[in-house]
């Protein structure tokens, strides 16, 4: 896989997100027409035509990778998969079905069992976050390019922290006071990653939940922004886990907060 130009894949793949996006809203405006899995979670027409719109891409640009999506039974039962996509088509369906802001669209390449691309993009915030290597990890927000690097923008007494509830656990209220949290804002999709490597916020803490493709593309803009991903005992987080399911994590925009 030394061969694959990982800057290309990436730019290539920015008018895609945009143009599923767009897509994303205009089938909302008409009217979602939604579905429940299996495990009682929604999934709506909206879910399947981005994923669908990104699927035809990809395999178009990296024909011989396996490509994991939430939405998609395609290559689920493989195991020990090393090089692979991992998609989630719109994170926060809810956010999504319930005219909120904050859901995305997602698309990581794992190499080696580390995600090396990550593409993000939030179309009603129009917040389009890419990354393609160290160093390399960007946001195009209202025709503008911005770098992200992680440096503190948040006041020196304050740690803000982004959290998936309104009500933190005992075990992530610890997490929060040992690293001096003093505030904390929910934040449902992936955009928690995002707003760490834009350096809006400072922390993210979670118990095991959810799936890799959740986290996957977050995972390689935050890092290659100069930020840090671990689980609670400070080990490196790979992927292509038996059930692609999550282990703890905690996100900081730098080991110095």
């Amino acid at each position: 896989m030394d061969n694959l130009n990982l800057k290309q894949i990436c730019y290539d793949l920015i008018d895609t997100f945009i143009f599923a996006g767009k897509k994303s809203l205009k089938l909302r405006n008409e009217g979602l027409k939604t579905e429940y899995k299996e495990d009682n979670t929604p999934v709506t027409n909206g879910d399947l035509e981005v994923n669908s719109i990104l699927n035809d891409k990809i395999i178009k640009i990296t024909p011989n990778l396996p490509i994991i999506s939430e939405e998609s039974l395609s290559n689920k039962k493989n195991q020990n998969l090393e090089n692979f996509w991992l998609i989630d088509p719109i994170d926060g369906t809810y956010d999504y079905v319930n005219n909120g802001e904050e859901f995305t669209i997602n698309a990581a390449l794992i190499l080696n069992k580390i995600p090396r691309v990550g593409l993000i993009y939030a179309p009603s915030k129009e917040r389009m976050f890419y990354s393609y290597d160290m160093g390399e990890s960007y946001e195009l927000s209202k025709g503008k390019k911005i770098k992200l690097d992680c440096l503190k923008k948040t006041e020196p007494n304050q740690i803000k922290a982004v959290h998936y509830s309104d009500k933190l656990k005992p075990e992530i209220k610890k997490l929060h006071e040992k690293y001096g949290v003093t505030e904390y804002k929910r934040m449902k999709s992936s955009l928690k990653f995002c707003v760490i490597a834009s350096s809006e916020f400072d922390i993210y803490i979670s118990e095991p939940r959810a799936s890799e493709w959740d986290i996957a593309a977050g995972h390689a803009i935050l890092v290659n922004a100069g930020g840090v991903i671990t689980d609670f005992d400070g080990r490196e987080i790979f992927y292509g886990k038996k059930d692609f399911k999550n282990p703890s994590l905690i996100l900081k925009r730098s080991n110095i907060l």
